[in-house]
C-alpha cells in the first residue's frame, strides 16, 4: 500500500466522525442520553486519533484532494456542538429560557471560534475555550448541578473562547503532556463509563469525570501562571 492511499484512508477513518455523529442524533431524538454519549465519546476517540495519524502520513502533501482541517471541523462542529447542545435543550436540565440562552450562546460563540484563524496558539494550544461543549454537557449530565450554576458556567467559557486565557491541547501541546495525554485517556474512559451506566449516580465514573475535567479545563490557565523554565 503506498502512502497516498494510507493518507486517503485517513480521510476515511476521519469521515466516519459523521456516522457517530448521526448515531448519536437519532439517539438524541429518542432522548436516550446514555446511549447518545456512548457514541458522541467513541467520535471523540476517533477525533484523537486521526491528528497523530494525519501528521505522520503528512495527508497534505500525500492525500491534498481531501481538506482535512475542513473535514475536522464539520465533524467536530456536529460533535462538540450541536448535538451536545441539542440535548441540553431537551433534557430539561436548563429550564425555560435558560435553555433557550445556552443553546443560541453554545452554538453561535462556536461557529464564529471555529472559523478564527487564531485559535491556536505557538505551543499548539487553544487561544480560548475551543468548544468542546460535548466534554462540559457530559459532565453536566453526570452530575446535574444548580440550574443558574450550569448557565453560568456555559455563559463564562462562552466568554473565554474570544479571551487570550490557554486551553491545553492533550496531544499536541508539549507542555506537561506526560501527564495531560493520560489524564486525556482517563477522561474518555470515566465518559465512556458513565453514559454505560445512564449516568448512575452512585458510579464512581462521576468522581472521575470531575476531576479529569478540572485539569482539562485549568491546566492551560496555570501553565500562563507558572512560566515554563528556559534552559541555558
Amino acid at each position: 500500500m503506498t502512502i497516498q492511499t494510507k493518507a486517503f484512508f485517513v480521510h476515511l477513518f476521519t469521515a466516519t466522525g459523521a456516522v457517530f455523529a448521526m448515531l448519536a442524533m437519532l439517539a438524541a431524538v429518542d432522548e436516550k442520553w446514555g446511549l447518545m454519549f456512548l457514541w458522541l465519546v467513541i467520535a471523540f476517540f476517533v477525533d484523537g486519533l486521526d491528528g497523530p495519524m494525519a501528521r505522520h502520513y503528512e495527508v497534505k502533501r500525500n492525500a491534498p484532494q481531501i481538506d482535512g482541517v475542513l473535514l475536522d471541523l464539520i465533524i467536530d462542529y456536529l460533535t462538540y456542538v450541536f448535538i451536545p447542545a441539542y440535548a441540553l435543550f431537551k433534557s430539561g436540565l436548563l429550564p425555560g429560557w435558560t435553555g433557550w440562552l445556552a443553546i443560541i450562546v453554545i452554538t453561535y460563540a462556536s461557529v464564529v471560534y471555529f472559523a478564527d484563524t487564531r485559535m491556536k496558539t505557538k505551543d499548539n494550544s487553544f487561544a480560548g475555550f475551543p468548544g468542546c461543549w460535548n466534554m462540559l454537557i457530559l459532565v453536566l449530565f453526570a452530575t446535574e448541578p444548580n440550574f443558574w450554576l450550569m448557565l453560568a458556567i456555559i455563559v463564562a467559557l462562552a466568554v473565554t473562547m474570544f479571551t487570550p486565557l490557554k486551553f491545553i491541547h492533550p496531544v499536541r501541546t508539549e507542555r506537561w503532556r506526560a501527564l495531560s495525554l493520560p489524564i486525556a485517556l482517563a477522561w474518555t474512559f470515566f465518559a465512556g463509563w458513565a453514559a454505560w451506566v445512564d449516568f448512575d449516580p452512585q458510579s464512581w465514573a462521576l468522581w472521575g469525570l470531575v476531576v479529569t475535567s478540572v485539569y482539562l479545563l485549568a491546566a492551560g490557565i496555570v501553565q500562563q501562571i507558572i512560566p515554563a523554565r528556559t534552559t541555558a
